[in-house]
């Protein structure tokens, strides 16, 4: 079963995580697990030819992209990885989680022109870098098996919210346990102009109207389009 863009007001957005210069697959978000991927979308795990067969599986205007060694290891961002994408995929914007928490490593990353950082709650100290980058970063609000990870700030307080903000469920990313609609809900009532990204879990085209019900924006995919769950 298959639904093309046009048909739910949710935005799909790709995923890519990285590791040691290749795309990994990722399962319940234990990363020192995740192995090389083996697709049918492309002849191997480079980024550029994983990038290019997410694409023509589920055409879209922007690729979210995790650096998970700059994430897990704090080792600085892999820039031809990501130029690699970029390089693939003209047009195409990306959203880079790269463990970004301070404001040189961010200014490093806007100057290469390679896409919008995106804050992860679980690599802040406070919500000091947040508040700094306003509408020019994206936020993702963290947490595994119910439990928020980094500041509480950043996950109490709306008024530290950048207009767009990920909701990454990391127990839920490659479960195909379904999205955390409660969440969502709950996220949307405090923060109504806020646009929601949902992380983790959707199984395939039948969980989009839900998740459009439930107030996202959009949603971050990987296994599904994979997995041939999910087709335009």
């Amino acid at each position: 079963m298959s639904a093309p863009p046009s048909a739910t007001r949710t935005e799909v957005v790709p995923v890519l995580d990285l590791r040691g210069g290749v795309v990994v697959r990722a399962r319940a978000g234990e990363r020192e697990r995740y192995a090389p991927i083996v697709t049918p979308l492309s002849p191997g795990a480079a980024p550029a030819d994983v990038a290019r067969g997410l694409l023509s599986a589920w055409p879209a205007r922007r690729l979210y992209v995790a650096d998970l060694d700059a994430i897990v290891d704090g080792t600085p961002p892999d820039l031809a990885a990501m130029r690699a994408i970029a390089a693939a995929c003209p047009g195409v914007e990306l959203w880079v989680d790269a463990g970004f928490s301070t404001q040189a490593g961010v200014d490093a990353f806007l100057a290469a022109g390679l896409g919008r950082p995106v804050l992860g709650s679980e690599s802040q100290a406070d919500e000091t870098l947040v508040r700094r980058l306003a509408g020019r970063a994206v936020l993702s609000l963290d947490s595994r098996d119910g439990l928020p990870l980094g500041p509480a700030s950043l996950h109490e307080d709306a008024s530290t919210w950048p207009p767009e903000v990920i909701v990454m469920t990391l127990a839920r990313v490659g479960s195909g346990a379904g999205p955390d609609l409660a969440g969502l809900r709950a996220l949307k009532a405090r923060a109504p102009d806020i646009a929601f990204y949902a992380a983790g879990g959707l199984r395939g085209p039948e969980d989009l109207p839900a998740l459009a019900a439930a107030g996202a924006a959009g949603v971050l995919v990987a296994s599904a389009i994979h997995d041939g769950r999910l087709r335009a």
